[in-house]
């Protein structure tokens, strides 16, 4: 759906979800509402599933779409087209991760997805927060951490309207990028998981979104 088979090269190798019958079963789940085309059905938590389960997979798939959507302009999204991360004129990101990075540095568009990709595949793969195995335990600070990838996953989706939207319709890709936004944007708002005052870049669009429904 918002994968595609495009021979593009991808930014990263894809991730898969959390394995077991667990993750495969919610995929097969996502795969069949988001086929219906009904994007408001294909975010609801599924009748007695676990919502960190649901979150996990769909953090994944998520994950997975920015990182091909980005993958198509990487030749077009360099440090000298893109010197720092914005979203337009009045939005600027700046990098850190409290680990490596505390104080937020400036750095060129392409660099900052680069360390925020590096950063949520680190979280994906840490089996203490997004665990691998069937009924092990989520940490009890996941939804904050899953909050913060999604945040950062916005950032993406904010500097790729803003800076690079109408390479995106001479690659006849924008009505793939508008549904993918889509069903990130009403996943996020059936969850709660990012911030009114982050959306801000984004308002309009998200307005046009949400409202029609």
């Amino acid at each position: 759906f918002c994968d595609g088979n495009r021979n593009q090269r991808t930014f990263r190798p894809k991730k898969s979800a959390p394995s077991g019958s667990k993750g495969a079963q919610l995929r097969k789940h996502i795969d069949a509402t988001l086929g219906s085309g009904n994007l408001r059905e294909a975010v609801r938590l599924p009748p007695g599933e676990d919502a960190n389960e649901w979150l996990a997979v769909n953090t994944v798939d998520f994950f997975n779409q920015v990182n091909l959507l980005y993958g198509t302009l990487t030749e077009f999204c360099t440090p000298e087209s893109c010197p720092t991360m914005t979203a337009g004129p009045k939005y600027e990101y700046r990098w850190a991760d409290g680990v490596q990075i505390k104080k937020p540095i400036e750095v060129s568009a392409p660099k900052y997805v680069e360390y925020l990709m590096d950063w949520i595949e680190a979280q994906l793969d840490d089996e203490s927060i997004f665990p691998q195995k069937l009924g092990a335990p989520f940490p009890s600070n996941f939804r904050e951490v899953v909050k913060t990838i999604f945040k950062r996953l916005f950032r993406v989706y904010a500097h790729i309207y803003h800076s690079h939207f109408q390479r995106i319709v001479s690659l006849k890709e924008e009505a793939h990028l508008n549904t993918c936004f889509k069903h990130f944007i009403l996943f996020t708002c059936e969850f709660g998981l990012i911030d009114k005052k982050e959306l801000a870049p984004l308002q309009e669009l998200i307005e046009s979104i949400i409202v029609p429904y």
